[in-house]
């Protein structure tokens, strides 16, 4: 099976909106064996309705469509798809029932255009919407287009996604006959081109149906392991048998084989060890607290941090002396281990880290330039206390998701090297 999708509405060619209803859908669609050929982009013209539709249901098995199923003017898709295929419209009880119950909710009053969105093209099984009005349609749009499957579903993301998990994708997942099998390799520490090169035996021995894909971030890159076929055991052994491969050749660079972020790991291994942290950042500005704070269950194991981004904040916070920042900068790994060891103190946690440098564009010398980090790390039980500096290159926002991807990689290593 193939499929295309066809987002509509005329925000998305001017670039006032960002297409993330694609990207959500091709997603949903691989993971039920389903890859997508083409995505377009289509401004909220009837005739150019038309005529996308008829071309992408003349190639693909099944075409979703999201955006104008509303009750504005600028919404025609019901009426591109009635044109295209010949076919009226007919009130749906049900869809119509649900949307009386939400009027009434919402304390408004059913009106002609609100009574439209429950509306559907005849012969359409109809989607539940769950979290809005607009009822959603499966079409199969008859021997002109070799039965292949039309599917409607509202622009807007939270309803789009819930039709898509509830409705769409079982129904794909039962008619495509195929599987795929995606793993994520989250790697950290190294480049595309260092991974690449350590790789490059099991590209050349890569299974028929397997693929492996290098998805490059602003702050290091990940792989993506694509199996496809058509016996499932077949497809999860081949898809097994590569990441296993990868791993063990990088294996001091991966941390995780699973949709899990960084600081995630970090926290697992944390709350495991029954260990507390805090931050203390300057360059960074609060970004590693906030990092390490987007875990749900955080608070089982982040204590606090401090943003003392002048001297005199390091100074007054936690303690850091004005003769070492005198002598040796603000920007240094005496400054940085100084931060450590006084958030530590302040804290009681078990393990602080902190951050000091220059994020750009300016403030930079030819002897501490521009990208330049100095970090820390310190623990309580053993009053050591690691400290490193790196220069890396960007402006200003990128630097400082490398600085805060940095002492977050350095803390992984540093937690690993601690349980051996």
């Amino acid at each position: 099976m193939r499929a295309e999708i066809v987002s509509v509405g005329d925000e998305l060619l001017k670039g006032q909106r960002v297409n993330t209803n694609a990207a959500f859908i091709s997603n949903a669609l691989s993971g039920a064996g389903v890859p997508v050929g083409r995505v377009i982009a289509c401004a909220d013209l009837e005739d150019e309705m038309v005529s996308v539709l008829d071309e992408s249901l003349q190639r693909a098995d099944i075409v979703l469509v999201t955006g104008g199923l509303g009750p504005t003017r600028d919404d025609r898709t019901k009426q591109a798809v009635q044109k295209l295929l010949g076919r009226g419209m007919v009130l749906h009880h049900e869809a119509y029932q649900n949307l009386a119950e939400r009027v009434k909710k919402h304390g408004l009053e059913m009106s002609s255009l609100l009574r439209e969105q429950a509306m559907v093209i005849e012969g359409s099984e109809v989607i539940a919407n769950t979290r809005g009005s607009a009822a959603g349609m499966i079409i199969d749009c008859g021997a002109r287009f070799h039965h292949h499957f039309l599917v409607l579903m509202p622009g807007v993301p939270s309803e789009m996604r819930a039709m898509m998990e509830l409705t769409v994708i079982p129904y794909v997942a039962a008619h495509s006959g195929s599987c795929i099998r995606h793993t994520p390799i989250k790697t950290v520490g190294i480049g595309e081109s260092k991974l690449a090169e350590l790789l490059v035996d099991v590209e050349d021995a890569l299974p028929s149906g397997t693929t492996l894909a290098y998805l490059p971030h602003a702050a290091g890159v990940n792989l993506m392991i694509s199996t496809f076929g058509l016996e499932r055991d077949i497809v999860d052994r081949d898809n097994r048998t590569v990441v296993e491969a990868i791993v063990e050749r990088a294996e001091q660079f991966v941390y995780a084989t699973r949709e899990v972020t960084l600081e995630e790991t970090i926290g697992v291994i944390l709350a495991g060890r029954g260990m507390t942290i805090a931050t203390a950042e300057s360059c960074t500005g609060g970004l590693v607290a906030s990092r390490l704070t987007d875990v749900p269950g955080s608070s089982a194991y982040f204590l606090q941090g401090f943003v003392v981004y002048s001297n005199e904040a390091k100074r007054h916070s936690l303690g850091v002396s004005q003769e070492l920042i005198a002598t040796c900068g603000a920007v240094s790994q005496e400054v940085a281990k100084a931060m450590a060891t006084g958030v530590l103190e302040k804290s009681g946690a078990d393990v602080a880290i902190s951050t000091t440098g220059i994020a750009g564009p300016s403030g930079g010398s030819s002897d501490k330039p521009v990208g330049m980090l100095c970090l820390a790390i310190a623990e309580k039980s053993t009053s050591q206390v690691l400290s490193k500096t790196f220069v890396m290159s960007g402006d200003r926002e990128q630097n400082k998701l490398r600085f805060s991807e940095a002492v977050l990689r350095e803390l992984w290593q540093w937690l690993r090297g601690s349980a051996a």
